[in-house]
C-alpha cells in the first residue's frame, strides 16, 4: 500500500531523474499473510518475494522500483519524512498517525512524471503527548533510552533464555505503545522478524 508521495527537491537523494516518488509497503498484517500464502522455495526470504512482487508492479506502472536492501542502502527513513508519512519515535522507528509502528516501508516507485496529489500531513507528534512513554520502560534490558538503541544488548537477551518472551511474543517494547495498536502484526510475523534479527545477532554474540 502507499505509505507516502512526494516530488523530490535536489538534497533528497534520488536518482536523477526522478520527478515523483512513492513509498509503498505494509500496514497490519495483510502482507505477511499474503507472503506466507505465496512464499515457495524461490522466493523463501521475504527481500525475494517482495522484489518479484513490486517488479511487477513497476512494469505495470512504468516506474522504476528500488528497495531498503538494495547497496547502498537508500535513505528510506530520510525520504519518509520528506513525505510527512510520520515521525520518528522514541525506538528510533517510524511512528505513523494512524498504523502507528505497525508498518514498514518495503520499496519506492520512482517515475518520470510528477503527480498532482495533495500533500500529506504528518499531524501532531504523538510521541510529544505520551506522558509515560511505555515503550521505553518496557525493554526487560533497557535497550532503549529515547536517544540511541542498544542492539548488542537487545540480541544477547533475544538469545538468551531469558528473551523467549521477546522471541515468540514480539518486542515488547513496540508492543507497549499505544499507537495504532489495532494495526499490530500477528504472532507469526512477529516471531518471523525476531528470528530474523536474533540470526544477525549471533554474530554480536
Amino acid at each position: 500500500m502507499p505509505l507516502g508521495w512526494f516530488a523530490p527537491g535536489q538534497n533528497d537523494r534520488v536518482p536523477q531523474g526522478t520527478a515523483f516518488m512513492i513509498l509503498i509497503g505494509n500496514a497490519g498484517p495483510e502482507m505477511f499473510r499474503r507472503f506466507s500464502r505465496e512464499r515457495t522455495p524461490a522466493l523463501a526470504t521475504l527481500d525475494a518475494w517482495t522484489k518479484a512482487t513490486v517488479d511487477v508492479l513497476a512494469e505495470d506502472l512504468s516506474a522504476t522500483a528500488i528497495y531498503p536492501f538494495d547497496t547502498p542502502p537508500a535513505p528510506f527513513l530520510t525520504w519518509a519524512r520528506a513525505a510527512n508519512a510520520g515521525h520518528t519515535s522514541p525506538l528510533g522507528l517510524n511512528i505513523h498517525p494512524t498504523y502507528g509502528l505497525w508498518h514498514a516501508y518495503r520499496a519506492a516507485l520512482l517515475f518520470p512524471v510528477a503527480f498532482d496529489l495533495p500533500r500529506l500531513s504528518a499531524g501532531a507528534h504523538p510521541c510529544e503527548s505520551c506522558l509515560e512513554k511505555p515503550c521505553l520502560s518496557s525493554c526487560p534490558v533497557g535497550a532503549f533510552d529515547g536517544t540511541g538503541y542498544d542492539y548488542k544488548t537487545c540480541g544477547r537477551h533475544v538469545l538468551s533464555e531469558a528473551g523467549q518472551d521477546c522471541m515468540t511474543g514480539g518486542c515488547l517494547a513496540r508492543l507497549a505503545c499505544p499507537v495504532g495498536r489495532g494495526y499490530a502484526y500477528a504472532p507469526a510475523q512477529m516471531q518471523f522478524h525476531m528470528r530474523a534479527f536474533a540470526e544477525a545477532r549471533k554474530k554480536d554474540t
